[in-house]
């Protein structure tokens, strides 16, 4: 007795061993029956002899003994095995295309030569033949033979119906006749398929013709295109009933399909014939279509899979929104259809209460409603955007005076709507967004994820529309100011002072609000008193949000809008004063000295960098008003360094400061003798340099870890940056060589004692005189050359590199560790 296996490793190969024994042993057979065939035929025709090959192979008598379990399993005999049933398909499938070419055929060139007897023997013995053969083949077994003759005899009942209307009804209207034709066909083969039974293709066949019937039948009597529609929708509706109570995949993928196509064709329809409509009575009957088109996809959904379902109550909403908006929209102007189809979506909202409505089917419902919401809203969108930014057209003329109305200004870039439907339609969707999350919210859905989501959708469409009914209804210009600088209060509380605000909401109501104070201050920048007055409370309003804020964003960013805000203040005092812009620039450097005199005194990262982010911008805004006047442009540079210095006084902003405050006074000394017209700037620069290197000798004493940058490097760019300047429009020989001489020694100071300023700083400066004593020579050789030998020289001068890379790569590696070293 065979032990069982203790494991499925064990099992495993016990099955494979028997497997193996199993072919060899049918290979043992199927030789037996061969050599017992060869016996019998030898036996009739004259005795019975061994056949050819002597003994009778293994599994003749004496041959019964197993084979070896572990024995190998040979090939089987070529020509053994039948075929399988895939070739037998193949076989059938072949066989009724050939009767069908050949029923075709008949009726199309042979059908004429008989007469009326002939024919309806023919028709009677062939269709009759052809339906009752699958029946005895049934009985016998053959299915895959039936199911072949089946299709045939259905085929053969179409021709049948074309047959009959050609030679017996030729009177008879085509369309009308085939509706008659495809319902009676419809009926046959639904009752043919439930008598037989077994038969696959019958029933999904009738499904198929059950389509046309009550279409065509519509057609033929002339009816209307929302006859036709009514006609889609019926039939529709009986495939739906099919679908859900006959059995079998095959009918049931069949009549959804049937009903999902002749449901559309409906739709489109009612859809074309409301959006068509010129009045209420000319879209009433195209709505009730659209209402019958949704109460079938309703019933359709009632009964479906899930993920059916809910697509069935997604386009039954659509399809009722399409139904009732379009019958209200013919009452309204046509700016605000979008407000009454956005109205009729809202009203599918209620669905989701009501309990004996599927839930898959109640999300559908709802998720035509928020389809329905972006739309409008993508509508409007455009619209809303323009209206948004119509005050830019201020920023071509600023201070031209306040306007009568908001209109006014929007007006000017011609971007505002005609009518309040888009703030209308912005607040309602908001209204709509707000209850699903207050909804959500009390269901005891966490405020994240879709919840947020909606949250933040509200919040940002109020935020736009307030805005656009400001322009849309031509508000008085103080009262719009006044409302703007009231929403950006609201959103900055929303963001960074209520707490039980979703994240997403929060995040949302900051950039709205930085948005709303951008439309502001456009607004503002038309009078003189509005610009103080809205800047100066938008400054006041961040700088209150970053000191109640908790969220490193949030804060980050409401502390570069106040310091923004108070940079166009103080442009704007410059600009009342009429100081010039390069006048005004030294005004706007109050701006980054508050901002570093404050940063000395919080000394927090989280607040001293974001401030001193906007301090940069406006030192730049500062370099950019004064670049028209070089004795301005100097001063500037010189603040900013100062500035710069006093942030070099905190440790941790002491090296990027300190080598930004000694680059900033190096450019102010060049600007000024630029500007002042000095030919000769080593006369000014070289005393502050023997001064400035004295007193990094001294530092370098004092600190022997200073660098040389820290300790020299200011004052060798006071010297060597203004005489490269001049040296490029000197054409004496004095300055390069003086020049270059001065160079020289710097680098060779540099080198001896490992400093890395003199060093880089001297040898960067010998080698732009180099190249300035060079340049003019150089470009004499090059035009004798010839134009190839420029790429030549390039082609091997890049092949040189590229055969010594590693060498140069090893030479770069160890230039730059010994700069590293050096002071």
């Amino acid at each position: 007795m065979t032990p069982l296996p203790s494991s499925p490793a064990e099992e495993l190969a016990l099955l494979e061993r028997e497997l193996i024994w199993l072919d060899t042993r049918r290979v043992q057979l199927l030789r037996r029956r061969s050599w017992l065939k060869a016996a019998l035929r030898a036996q009739s025709a004259g005795g019975w002899q061994p056949p050819h090959g002597g003994q009778p192979p293994q599994g003749a008598p004496g041959g019964w003994a197993h084979a070896p379990a572990a024995h190998p399993a040979p090939a089987v005999p070529t020509g053994s095995a039948t075929g399988g049933p895939g070739a037998q398909h193949v076989l059938l499938i072949l066989g009724g295309l050939l009767l069908a070419v050949a029923a075709i055929a008949f009726t199309l060139f042979s059908w004429g030569e008989l007469g009326i007897a002939g024919r309806s023997v023919v028709l009677a013995g062939v269709t009759a033949g052809a339906l009752g053969a699958p029946v005895l083949l049934l009985r016998r077994g053959l299915g895959a033979t039936a199911e072949s003759v089946g299709a045939v005899a259905l085929l053969l009942t179409v021709l049948d119906a074309y047959a009959l209307h050609a030679a017996v009804l030729p009177e008879a209207d085509g369309a009308g006749y085939a509706a008659f034709a495809s319902g009676v066909l419809a009926a046959g083969w639904a009752a043919y398929g439930v008598g037989v039974g077994r038969l696959r293709l019958p029933l999904p066949a009738a499904v198929v013709a059950g389509q046309f019937p009550l279409v065509l039948g519509a057609w033929a009597a002339g009816g209307s295109v929302l006859v036709i529609g009514w006609a889609l929708l019926v039939t529709a509706a009986g495939s739906v009933v099919v679908a859900a109570r006959v059995p079998g995949l095959a009918v049931r993928a069949t009549a959804w399909s049937g009903a999902g196509v002749t449901w559309a064709g409906g739709l489109l329809i009612g859809l074309g014939e409301s959006v068509s409509a010129s009045g209420p009575l000319d879209a009433a009957a195209p709505g009730v279509l659209l209402l019958g088109a949704a109460a079938v996809a309703l019933a359709a959904a009632w009964r479906a899979p899930q993920e059916m379902a809910v697509t069935g109550g997604v386009v039954a909403g659509l399809a009722a929104v399409a139904g009732v908006g379009g019958v209200l929209r013919t009452e309204v102007p046509w700016s605000w259809a979008v407000v009454v189809y956005l109205v009729c979506g809202a009203a599918l909202a209620p669905v989701a209460r009501i309990a004996v409505v599927p839930r898959p089917v109640r999300g559908g419902v709802l998720g035509a409603a928020a389809g329905v919401t972006g739309v409008a809203v993508l509508a409007v969108l455009p619209l809303a955007a323009a209206t948004l930014l119509g005050p830019a057209a201020v920023l071509t003329g600023l201070w031209a005076g306040a306007p009568d109305g908001t209109r006014e200004l929007a007006a000017g870039a011609g971007a505002w709507p005609d009518a309040l439907s888009v703030p209308v339609v912005l607040l309602v969707a908001a209204v709509l967004l707000g209850a699903v999350y207050a909804s959500l919210v009390h269901e005891g859905r966490e405020p994240a994820g879709w919840t947020g989501a909606a949250g933040a959708g509200a919040v940002g469409l109020v935020s736009a529309a307030v805005p656009v009914l400001l322009v849309s209804a031509d508000v008085a210009y103080a009262a719009a100011l006044v409302v703007d600088v009231l929403l950006v209060a609201g959103l900055l509380a929303a963001a960074v002072a209520v707490r039980r605000v979703p994240a997403a909401a929060g995040g949302t109501a900051l950039w709205c609000a930085v948005a709303v104070a951008a439309h502001a201050g456009l607004l503002a920048l038309a009078a003189e008193p509005a610009t103080y007055a809205v800047f100066g409370l938008l400054l006041v309003l961040f700088a209150a949000s970053a000191a109640r804020s908790r969220e490193v964003v949030a804060r980050s960013l409401t502390l570069v809008l106040s310091v923004v805000c108070a940079l166009v203040v103080a442009s704007a005092a410059g600009a009342s004063l009429e100081l010039g812009a390069p006048r005004t620039a030294v005004l706007v450097l109050v701006v980054p000295a508050a901002v570093v005199v404050l940063g000395l005194w919080v000394r927090t990262p989280a607040v001293v960098v974001p401030l001193e982010a906007g301090a940069g911008f406006a030192a730049l805004v500062a370099l950019g008003l004064a670049v028209t006047d070089g004795a301005y442009l100097s001063l500037v540079l010189a603040l900013c360094g100062v500035l710069a210095a006093a942030t070099a006084v905190r440790p941790e902003r002491r090296p990027g400061a300190g080598y930004l405050a000694a680059g900033l006074f190096a450019t102010a000394t060049w600007v000024r003798l630029v500007s002042a017209g000095v030919t000769h700037p080593e006369a000014y620069t070289l005393p502050v340099s023997v001064i400035a290197c004295a007193v990094g000798l001294l530092r370098r004493r004092t600190d022997p870890e200073a660098s040389s940058w820290t300790a020299y490097g200011p004052g060798l760019g006071v010297t060597l940056g203004p005489s490269l300047l001049a040296l490029w429009s000197d054409p004496h020989w004095q300055r390069p060589l003086l020049l270059g001489a001065a160079a020289l020694a710097v680098t060779v100071t540099g080198a001896v004692r490992r400093l890395q300023a003199p060093l880089l700083l001297g040898g960067g400066t010998l080698a732009l005189v180099a190249l300035h004593e060079l340049a003019p020579h150089v470009a004499q050789v090059f035009d004798a050359l010839p134009r190839w030998s420029v790429p030549a020289l390039a082609g091997l001068l890049l092949l040189a590199l590229g055969a010594t890379y590693e060498q140069r790569l090893r030479d770069a590696r160890r230039l730059r560790e010994h700069l590293g070293r050096m002071r």
